[in-house]
């Protein structure tokens, strides 16, 4: 039986840009025996972390895992069991979307135990991924503070799952028609040229993560 790799897309859009990225992902994944799947957080309904701390309780019932019980219950029961996790968000407002903020929250935050050094309850060490798409280019990232969010997910992904790899779209095509959007912030001919050129080469840098995650896991 091939690894499991199980691909969570924050993006409300199900056929766009990190949706695609996640599926090329996976497709890489596929490519070298691994069992996929594709989540898409907006057709859930749930909410993040309510600070109830079930999951701290010393000896508690739900002690290591969430409390909550809603849409995002079997997809973080089928998390425990993957060998390969990959997030993929656009970003709003220089971070994550909501949905996938709630989500981080719910997943990561019960594995992880107060203590120094820090320490995760999730059983084994696997390998993780982010894939991010934006509206800006590579050069604005640290103007923005873009980096420092993304120093933030790695480094929780990596404390609770042992290593974490991101993956960067820049510049990406935001409408199908131009046109009909109030928009003057750069040529849209040129988004759709970068979508002819380089989106496909993001595409490959994810099909390739995707072999690695399995070759590494």
């Amino acid at each position: 039986m091939g690894k499991k790799i199980i691909a969570i897309n924050g993006s409300p859009r199900k056929t766009w840009n990190t949706a695609t990225l996640l599926q090329h992902v996976l497709d890489g994944a596929a490519s070298k025996g691994a069992e996929t799947e594709l989540v898409h957080l907006y057709d859930f309904d749930f909410k993040g972390c309510t600070s109830c701390f079930a999951c701290k309780l010393k000896d508690g019932k739900s002690y290591g895992r969430c409390a909550i019980r809603d849409d995002l219950t079997p997809v973080l029961d089928k998390i425990k069991d993957v060998d390969a996790l990959i997030l993929g968000s656009p970003l709003y407002f220089g971070t994550v979307t909501g949905e996938m903020r709630c989500f981080m929250e719910r997943l990561m935050f019960p594995y992880m135990v107060y203590a120094k050094p820090p320490q995760s309850l999730f059983e084994r060490m696997i390998p993780s991924a982010f894939v991010y798409t934006m509206n800006v280019s590579e050069n604005a990232i640290s103007e923005y503070g873009y980096d420092i969010h993304f120093k933030t997910n790695q480094s929780i992904l990596e404390r609770v799952f042992g290593s974490c790899e991101s993956l960067f779209s820049y510049e990406t095509l935001q409408f199908e028609d131009y046109s009909k959007i109030v928009f003057s912030y750069c040529d849209p001919a040129e988004r759709i040229e970068r979508r002819k050129t380089v989106f496909p080469k993001d595409c490959e840098k994810a099909y390739n993560l995707g072999q690695r995650l399995v070759q590494t896991g």
